[in-house]
């Protein structure tokens, strides 16, 4: 017999142990809900982890959610100075590290979500989709388990799904066979061994984000001190026009900053580019090094590295049995895409939104944070806050609050082929055929 979906002992099941999926835990906590929340990697913010070396756009006052501020509170936690800006390493240690710590057993490391479905419903069944729980297959390290759960947030992210090095947004013919020599992150040259992989090398960066500007800056200061290394910047843009971003004029200082830099480095011959290249192929030549070819044949020189900084994708191949509506470019709740499309969306133009624009046909199940955005790139912390914050009113059945925005976003001032972000994830130009917008970029700065 089909029971009520309104059972007080499941969980809401939160996939993801990052920025927002930590916020959304606390929120329910507040609420008197009880969160799970299961994370793939070893600890909070495993991926932000992965971009330690990083420093953030947004300032500490912009980068805690409320209500795990108010938890964390209760534990005695010291807020650190709102005017500064970590680097993803402080962001991990001092406020995602102890959110998790105060959220306690609700948090679950080490735990794969394989597969999200309705309890006894595949795809195509109709009946028991909005009074039959949710069902979630987890990997842990003794097995698979099953979970049943009243609602699940999805705050997954999209840094675990690089873009390939392709144009065309599939990998480029031989991108398999030579991902030995690829890298899909900014290089942390802090890091010997990393230093080491680089110096007096021939590297190729493709991309056109903030996430290939922060390399750019870095390999430049590399051969600096050691002048054999020579760097080949791909862009698929036919010229510069304004990829430096709003440089003095821009409201987010950092940001400025890491176009002012990139905008040196470059004048400063260092790097070589090669634009409107748009790469169809890559394959060994003699010495053990890559040459590049674009789709209309030209070919790279030579080189011995390539850093792919082309952005993200969301994974949704474990939610293949629940019944999304998404926008079939970005990816994107359907809802929410015309407000992110960064072919027609231009710097702060995308309010504050909730769980009416994360609404799926599957009853209790929502996208937040990065991956709600899909492959666009218009997203700031605190849009994801306020997010999880109108979803889990939503899910504790308070339709006012759900309804109402809390937020109003900081202006983001002067964005010149760059937007607004505060933590890793989105493509550049590769994602998009008509080019930047305003608002595309990967969010990442220079560490100062």
């Amino acid at each position: 017999m089909a029971h009520e979906n309104n059972d007080s002992d499941l969980p809401v099941v939160v996939i993801g142990a990052g920025p927002a999926g930590l916020a959304a835990a606390a929120q329910l906590m507040e609420r008197g809900l009880q969160p799970l929340v299961v994370e793939a990697g070893d600890q909070a913010g495993a991926a932000v982890s992965q971009w330690r070396h990083i420093r953030l756009f947004s300032p500490w006052s912009e980068l805690v959610d409320l209500a795990a501020g108010r938890l964390l509170a209760q534990q005695g936690w010291r807020r650190p100075d709102p005017a500064g800006y970590p680097t993803g390493a402080e962001w991990t240690h001092h406020y995602l590290e102890p959110l998790a710590l105060a959220l306690g057993q609700a948090v679950r490391f080490d735990s794969r979500v394989i597969g999200v479905s309705r309890q006894g419903r595949d795809l195509v069944v109709d009946a028991g989709r909005d009074s039959e729980p949710l069902t979630l297959q987890i990997q842990t390290t003794t097995g698979v388990e099953r979970v049943l759960a009243r609602a699940v947030i999805d705050a997954s992210g999209t840094w675990g799904s690089p873009n390939p090095l392709g144009s065309d947004g599939l990998p480029a013919i031989g991108e398999a066979a030579v991902r030995h020599q690829i890298s899909y992150r900014i290089p942390d040259l802090n890091n010997l061994e990393v230093r080491n992989r680089y110096a007096n090398k021939k590297i190729a960066v493709a991309g056109s984000g903030h996430s290939a500007l922060t390399a750019i800056v870095a390999l430049a200061a590399l051969a600096l001190e050691f002048p054999d290394t020579e760097i080949y910047w791909l862009r698929r843009r036919g010229g510069i026009g304004s990829i430096f971003g709003g440089g003095a004029g821009d409201q987010l200082p950092a940001r400025g900053d890491l176009g002012r830099t990139a905008k040196i480095a470059a004048a400063a011959g260092h790097i070589r580019s090669l634009t409107g290249f748009r790469t169809g192929a890559v394959f060994p030549v003699a010495g053990g090094q890559l040459v590049l070819e674009s789709l209309a044949g030209d070919r790279s020189e030579p080189v011995d590295e390539i850093i792919v900084l082309t952005g993200f994708r969301p994974d949704l191949s474990f939610l293949s049995e629940i019944r999304l509506d998404l926008d079939p470019v970005l990816q994107a709740p359907r809802h929410l895409a015309p407000l992110v499309d960064p072919n027609l969306h231009s710097c702060g133009t995308v309010y504050p939104h909730g769980f009416k624009e994360l609404t799926h046909p599957e009853p209790n199940v929502y996208l937040v944070g990065m991956k709600s955005s899909g492959r666009a790139t218009s997203y700031l912390s605190l849009t994801g806050y306020e997010q999880v914050r109108s979803v889990v009113a939503a899910i504790a059945g308070d339709p006012e609050s759900a309804e109402r925005v809390e937020l109003v976003l900081p202006e983001t001032g002067v964005c010149g082929g760059a937007g607004f972000f505060d933590e890793p994830a989105g493509p550049d130009d590769s994602s998009h055929p008509n080019g930047s917008g305003c608002c595309d970029t990967s969010q990442m700065t220079l560490a100062r």
